[in-house]
This record gives structure tokens, sequence and C-alpha cells, in this order.
């Protein structure tokens, strides 16, 4: 059945565990699908209908039986999951878990629709004119423009015998084994061969998720965490569950009573400088979770794309681990520019064919003159330096960001150790007509790019919070002006 075609009957359907009525989906009604699948189901827990221990049918006879697709009901059933109205159990399928839906409210609809998103491409494209203290990419002038271009120039001299096929499926040999040295100098052995190079570190999530999950499985994710990560996860037919994480670090409660209830196939999770918190874990906290990985069997993927810009001596889960049951990702969008597009995976003699066969499936090989460019940046004698520089200038912007939102009655959720971002707001809880998003919108309009706290979180939010880039949150008169109105009184 088509997703546009109206379904207004209350038909019981066998569904292998219990007759299961279609719900009255109204496609005309303003809100996501996603959001009326999750009301009527809270709403039939409320009302008893669904009883606790009730099994639900599988996604498929969801989908099929209502007439949506599998990923709007793997969505829901992640919602679900996650305000504690639906268990599951691996291999069994999804239950209901409790009656009283007063202790897990469902987040309401937005009133109006939302102009901008976790995809919006302002956030990207560096085009827009409006001010971009929502986005994750630096001034040009703060990578070192002469470097960057310098590199780019060295590698449109690339010899006339390599303009000849795709290039190396790994990646251009000479980056990948400049890669394994440097990692084997401050962090952990690793050869050439167990580094891949993809278009990005969300290229190099997307290969990891297809060789490791099937649709159904349970993905781990930071709460809050990288928006596009819950996005991607979903769009595999997976389910995003987060585990929290705050100034202290993951909360390990909810993350070993998820492990024991869900069996994740994988966690992702940024050991330093947290997007968009900015913590690091600390040395215990990174063995705990290893630990924890390996009692419950599941993958970890370190997203290291910060490394660079924090302290000598941070946690590192794979120089714990030693690649056993830990993927490393890097970028070099932090430190030389996105456009380049390179970042790269370090994985284990045996995952790295695996990978490698999914990576030409999905798009064949990666640009060897961005990968030339790149090596020519990172191998030049300015580069260390211009990444110290680059540390200093975010430290002072940091500080001073942070003294400017508080002139708007902001206080940060946690205090940085380091990089980019500032995420901080007010202690106002959201509402339907009142939230992040809806000010986001409005900031849009006053020429003003803003990434809210519904970017990041799985869960509601019991404040009003906002991700700042301190390149440009720093000294930015407009951004308080605009901000200002908004303090409680």
């Amino acid at each position: 059945m088509d997703e546009t075609a109206a379904t207004t009957e209350n038909i019981p359907v066998g569904n292998g565990a219990a007759d299961w009525p279609v719900l009255a989906i109204d496609r005309t009604k303003r809100g996501s699908l996603v959001d009326q699948i999750v009301a009527a189901i809270a709403q039939m827990v409320n009302q008893r209908e669904l009883r606790v221990g009730t099994k639900m049918p599988s996604v498929r006879q969801f989908a099929k039986c209502n007439g949506v697709s599998t990923f709007t009901v793997v969505e829901s059933y992640d919602r679900l999951l996650n305000v504690g109205l639906l268990s599951s159990r691996r291999g069994s399928g999804f239950f209901v878990a409790r009656s009283d839906i007063a202790a897990a409210p469902i987040p309401a609809l937005a009133a109006t629709p939302i102009a901008i998103d976790a995809l919006t491409p302002d956030l990207y494209s560096g085009t827009s004119d409006a001010l971009p203290v929502g986005a994750g990419w630096l001034p040009p002038e703060w990578y070192g423009e002469t470097t960057i271009l310098d590199a780019v120039r060295h590698a449109m001299k690339i010899p006339a015998s390599r303009l000849r096929g795709y290039g190396h499926p790994l990646g251009f040999p000479t980056l990948r084994q400049h890669l394994a040295a440097t990692l084997a100098e401050d962090l952990f052995a690793a050869e050439p061969d167990q580094v891949l190079l993809t278009h990005g570190a969300t290229h190099a999530f997307d290969l990891i998720l297809r060789t490791l999950t099937k649709p159904g499985d349970t993905v781990f994710v930071e709460d809050p965490g990288y928006s596009n990560l819950t996005s991607l996860i979903r769009h595999h037919g997976c389910i995003a569950v987060g585990i929290p994480r705050g100034e202290a670090g993951l909360d390990f409660e909810v993350l070993l009573a998820q492990a024991a209830a869900t069996q994740p196939k994988l966690m992702f999770v940024n050991t330093v400088l947290q997007n968009p918190l900015g913590t690091s874990l600390t040395q215990a906290q990174a063995h705990r979770l290893l630990g924890v990985a390996e009692q419950f069997d599941f993958w970890l993927v370190e997203d290291d794309i910060y490394r660079e810009l924090a302290a000598r001596g941070e946690a590192s889960l794979a120089a714990m681990d030693g690649l056993r049951r830990v993927i490393r990702v890097g970028s070099f969008s932090k430190t030389l520019s996105p456009v380049l597009r390179v970042g790269s995976i370090c994985a284990s003699n045996s995952l790295v064919p695996e990978l490698l066969r999914v990576k030409m499936l999905a798009g064949l090989t990666t640009s060897e003159i961005n990968e030339r460019a790149v090596y020519h940046a990172v191998s030049a004698r300015p580069y260390k330096r211009m990444v110290e520089k680059l540390a200093s200038r975010l430290e002072t912007g940091r500080e001073r960001t942070i003294e400017r939102l508080l002139e708007a009655g902001m206080a940060p959720i946690a205090r940085p150790r380091g990089g980019m971002f500032v995420s901080a707001g007010w202690q106002v809880a959201p509402t339907a007509e009142w939230n992040g998003k809806v000010i986001a919108d409005l900031a849009l309009k006053a020429g003003i790019l803003l990434s809210p706290n519904e970017f990041f979180m799985l869960r509601p939010s019991s404040s009003i919070w906002f991700r700042f880039n301190v390149a440009y949150a720093a000294e930015s008169p407009a951004l308080i002006d605009f901000l200002r109105p908004f303090a409680p009184r």
C-alpha cells in the first residue's frame, strides 16, 4: 500500500502473537506518521487495550498491516523503547513494558512546521549568508589557508600514470602509511593495511553499519550525540538506543540495563571532545566501557575526529583494546577543511577486508587527488604548529563564548575540555509551542543559524539549549542581541 493513501479502518489482523488493529492514521494531519503511531500506541497502553507483556507485531508485520514503511515502524518502536513503553528481547521481538505512561511522557507534535532540521543544507554548505553559529566547520582562515591551498596545488600535479584506473581500493597508500606511523607514534601500533580511507567520517559510519548490522539490530549512541548518526542508523533499519552522557561521562547504569535488555550489535562513542558537549571520558570510564562491551559482546566504534584538538594523554579506546573489538574512525575536516572529504577507518586485520568489500560495492574507491592533498598538508612541516595554533585559538574562543552567553542568561550544560563547541541554554522546560526548534526557526529568519538540542537528543529534554560553534559565537553581538529577549525573567 502506498504511504500516501488514507488508512482509517480498525480491522483486527492476526500478527502471530495477538490480534492487531489497523491504526487510524490520517495522512492529511499535520505531524509525521511516526508521531501518530507513537501517540496511538501510547493511548492503547494507557487505556489498557495493550497490557504489560503483550507482544507487538514484528516490524514487517506492522508495516504491512498499516501500509507504512519498515523505516517508519523502526523509528516508532525506537521512540517507544526510549520512553520505556516497549522493551525488546533479542530473537523474540517487542513487548509492552509498562502500563503507566505518566512517568514516560511522549513528546508532543510541533504546533507549526519547522524550517530547520539536522540536515539543513546551510549547516554544511558554508554558502549561506546566515551567521553559522550552529555549524560544524571553522572559518577557512582558522585552518591555515596557505598550507591547504599549497597542498591542493601539489596534489593536482598527480602523475599521468595515476589517471588510469580508480586508485587503490584501500586509499592512497602514502597517506595510509603516514596515518599508520602517526597512530603508532601517538596511540597504538597499526599497519597501513589496517587503514581504510573514506569520504569523511559519516561515510565511515555508513560502511561500518552496512558491514556489521542488519535491519532490526540495536545500535547504541550517546545521548546527546552526533545528530546525523542517529538518522543514518535508522535509515539502515536499525534501532538507535540512546545512552545518556553528561559532564561526568556515560551513564553506566543505563548502559548496563540497556545492554542486558537489547543485546546491541555495536555502540558509537566520542571518547575525546564529544560532540556536542566537548567533554572527554576518563581513563577509568574508557576501561569500564571496554569491559561492558566485552561482557555483552558488542563492537565499539570510536569516533576520534577531534583527537588532534585534545590534550595529549586523553583516553583512547583503540589504544586500550588493540583493535580487537574497537573500530577507530578519523577525519581531517576539523584540522584541515571539510571540503576535502577524507576520513579513515582503522580496524583489525580480520575486519578490514569485509569493510573494503562493502566500500567497493557502495561506491568503488575514494578520491586519490583529495587524499594526496591531505597527505601533503599533514606531512608538511607547518602542520603540527598550525594545529597547536588552532587549539589555542579555540580555547580563547570557548572562554569568550561562555562569557557572552552568560549575558543572554545561558549557562553551559557541560564544561568543555576543548574543541569547537559549547552547548548552553536556559533551565526552561520546552513545550510543543516553545522549544529549541521554534527558536532556531526564528533565528534563521533573522539570519542566524542555530543548532537546537532536538538535533542531538533521543530523549525529551528538560531544558532548552543549543550547540554553539565558538569560532562564530565568541564575537557576535547579533547573536547575543537575538538570544537575550528569550531569557527567563
